[in-house]
């Protein structure tokens, strides 16, 4: 080990989801001078106005600040994590590039779902944990109730956990030296041949690619030409520098350092997350472990309201998908809504995220569809197609087995509306595994249960039973053989793609009548009658009919013969026959908005 690597320090703060991990970075920011108090604001390192707004992190935030402690100057690399359950994968990443954790709890919540999740994912690490108590200063603390579930749950010591409050600046100094006392500092020398793991990326309009990296062997001078082991690209490195918090130039990066580097790289494909970077004159023979590709789990449509921008769509898309490699998308056309893309998402929040980014950074007005989840179908000749677009779904005489992801799900309730949360998972189709009580008041309920029944209102119907106390995080285990059908809506004869749905066939009446009589109040009348129907293949479950427009042809037949008007009657029936054979029913735009939005 190296005289610089015994002197840096990397470390992340993971946490639940509000319990402080943003606050207590701006006071290491402060603390450190890294930051004064002059330039000071709240959420120092969320940058993004998505993240301000909600006041919760959705991206990474990594920043190298200094100390000095017991006369000794340390380099410290700070990751800030996002605490959400969709955005998981970046909290694995982030862990990907440090030595130890800072572990969070908030001092009255206690420990909650993602909390359990993220201690789990650093032991898998095999990263130090540094435990800490945070909000100690608030009047409805209750720290020895809280230490005392933390042993219960992640068999941490309270002796060890460290107490501390990111918004009064209480006890950080304790945390920094504990930081530097508890956290192994990072292995691998300067001499050996590069390597450096990319664990993040943005997009620069002047600069081209922005490679965030972790170098675990060597060093990475300007000037220097460097080779991604993925792809075999070569490029020549034209800045290197650190955040602290702001990105600032440096000669060098060397092993144990967290920093950027700029090579001129303007495609965004060149340059992946999990990669390895390595001297292109003095190449490593084996490249980093890297990540393994996260899997999106939710699939949904996203079209342009205006179809000219289509490729203003693409393009925002293509930025995009460097920021967040968990995101993935492939063009898909719809007779009701044109030419848009697939998109896959980890989670309901991240879905919404992307389409706001989307919207206001490229100004685009966007319609999406409505969610669904991957799904496996076993063909009758043995063949395995993932379905993500209920528009693949073959024909029913085709399919041997149709499979839905399953997911374990944890849910942290207060123990009075366990009662609640049963009904709730049991509803979904949930199978119950366990429940364990992490004190008299508050227990954790297992149940695994359909992705599918998860992502839609799961969240907000565990967070309205339980007052906002209760918290759920999820693991995918796979998939498992189910009852689903897709259920196609028909008007007048016709399938409309953009409104086929997989559902379990238990439910598939239920949803099919409330679709058909949704779409019925959307469709204006017509000249002709409409037949608006839900069908499950050739049969027909749901049907509601929209009636023709009347024209009074006889108004002009003062009395007179019946006859007459029973001549005008007929021509008219005959007419409106030869047109309902004929017309086209025009679906607006908004009927399909209005669809997805009472589906979802």
């Amino acid at each position: 080990m190296s005289t610089l690597t015994k002197h840096i320090r990397n470390f992340s703060i993971i946490a639940h989801i509000d319990h402080g991990k943003s606050t207590l970075a701006d006071q290491f920011l402060l603390k450190t001078g890294a930051m004064t108090a002059r330039d000071f604001q709240a959420q120092a390192l969320d940058s993004m106005d998505l993240e301000r707004e909600r006041g919760i992190t959705i991206r990474m935030h990594p920043v190298t600040i200094y100390y000095t402690h017991d006369g000794q100057k340390y380099e410290l690399n700070l990751i800030d994590t996002p605490g959400h359950v969709d955005f998981s994968y970046e909290v694995s990443r982030s862990l990907a590039a440090c030595e130890g954790v800072i572990l969070l709890v908030d001092a009255f919540q206690g420990v909650q779902a993602q909390t359990v999740a993220n201690a789990y994912l650093a032991m898998e690490h095999d990263l130090k944990i540094v435990p800490a108590l945070n909000k100690i200063d608030m009047q409805n603390a209750r720290p020895d109730a809280i230490l005392s579930e933390m042993e219960t749950a992640l068999g941490i010591d309270p002796f060890e956990v460290l107490r501390c409050s990111g918004k009064a600046g209480i006890g950080i100094e304790e945390l920094i030296a504990a930081i530097i006392e508890r956290v192994p500092p990072p292995a691998g020398s300067s001499d050996d041949p590069l390597r450096a793991l990319v664990y993040n990326s943005h997009f620069d309009t002047y600069r081209g690619v922005v490679i965030y990296v972790r170098v675990k062997e060597g060093t990475i001078r300007k000037g220097q030409k460097i080779k991604l082991m993925r792809m075999g690209t070569e490029h020549e490195v034209m800045d290197v520098g650190q955040f602290r918090p702001v990105m600032t130039a440096c000669s060098e990066l060397s092993a144990g350092q967290v920093g950027y580097l700029v090579a001129q790289i303007k495609t965004l494909s060149d340059v992946h997350v999990g990669d390895t970077v390595t001297e292109a004159l003095r190449p490593a023979t084996e490249a980093l472990a890297g990540y393994k590709e996260p899997k999106p789990m939710v699939f949904s449509g996203l079209y342009p309201v205006n179809n000219h921008e289509f490729e203003d769509l693409r393009e925002a898309l293509g930025k995009l998908k460097l920021n967040d490699s968990s995101f993935t998308y492939a063009p898909e056309n719809s007779e009701g809504l044109g030419f848009g893309f697939r998109c896959g998402f980890l989670g309901m929040l991240h879905r919404e995220i992307i389409q706001q980014r989307l919207e206001r950074d490229s100004g685009l007005e966007l319609i999406v569809t409505a969610p669904n989840v991957t799904y496996e179908i076993l063909n009758r000749n043995g063949e395995i197609i993932s379905i993500d677009n209920p528009q693949k779904v073959p024909e029913g005489g085709q399919i041997e087995e149709f499979r839905e992801p399953i997911v374990k799900a944890s849910f942290l309730v207060p123990s009075e509306n366990i009662g609640d949360i049963m009904k709730l998972c049991t509803d979904r189709r949930g199978i119950f595994i366990r429940t364990e009580y992490l004190s008299p008041t508050r227990a954790i309920i297992v149940y695994e249960m359909p992705l599918a029944e998860v992502i839609y209102d799961l969240y907000d119907k565990l967070k309205s039973v339980t007052h906002g106390y209760g918290t759920m995080d999820y693991d995918v285990l796979g998939f498992r053989q189910a009852d689903l059908v897709r259920l196609d809506i028909l008007v007048h004869k016709n399938r409309v793609d953009a409104l086929s749905i997989i559902v379990h066939r238990a439910f598939a009446d239920q949803r099919g009548r409330k679709l058909v009589k949704k779409l019925r109040s959307e469709i204006d009348r017509h000249m002709f009658e409409i037949a608006i129907q839900a069908a499950i293949g050739s049969r027909i479950i749901a049907r509601e009919t929209i009636s023709a427009m009347k024209k009074d042809v006889t108004a002009k037949c003062y009395g007179g013969d019946i006859t007459r008007k029973r001549k005008l009657w007929s021509k008219q029936a005959a007419g409106k026959k030869r047109m309902k054979m004929v017309g086209q029913v025009d679906i607006p735009q908004e009927a399909f908005l209005a669809v997805l939005e009472s589906d979802q």
